[in-house]
């Protein structure tokens, strides 16, 4: 697979700190995950964030149960490509708060996305395997995953800048 660490490139925050805020319109409290896809003009041509599917019941006690949560839950990466009007193929996909598992992996590589840019993060212990299914599928797709750091957590805070939490 090819990795890149990129640093400072202020598109790419922009983009990753959009797909943050996307994020925060999940309703499921413990991982809010958001997705941009971006064409090679830098235009949006999708958002998506983690939720259940339209028309579904989302309340809380579906949430709060992990095993329940995982059968009706809609991944951002999935929602995002499942929302474009267009196609996406040859765009770059920025996902928010961590890289896509191996089941978003598969519905990104079938739909040509090129590049998927992902905030450095710690990965959790339970979804380390996954993502390296998820990770070999890119390389042998031929998928690149850029992976930048951004300082702290990245979040962007009150009176906080793109560059405030670029690292130079």
């Amino acid at each position: 697979m090819r990795y890149k660490a990129v640093r400072g490139n202020k598109w790419d925050i922009r983009f990753l700190l959009l797909a943050q805020h996307v994020a925060s319109w999940s309703k499921d409290e413990s991982t809010q995950a958001g997705a941009v896809i971006v064409d090679n003009q830098r235009r949006v041509m999708s958002l998506g964030y983690n939720g259940f599917p339209r028309g579904v019941i989302d309340g809380k006690d579906r949430y709060s149960n992990r095993e329940v949560k995982y059968r009706f839950i809609v991944h951002a990466e999935a929602n995002a490509i499942l929302q474009s009007k267009v196609t996406v193929e040859g765009c770059s996909l920025y996902v928010w708060p961590m890289p896509p598992c191996s089941g978003c992996a598969k519905s990104i590589i079938q739909s040509g996305i090129k590049t998927v840019i992902v905030p450095r993060c710690d990965i959790p212990e339970r979804w380390k395997d996954d993502m390296d299914i998820a990770n070999t599928m890119f390389s042998e797709a031929g998928v690149e995953v850029s992976y930048h750091a951004l300082k702290g957590s990245g979040f962007l805070r009150q009176r906080q800048t793109l560059h405030d939490i670029a690292i130079k």
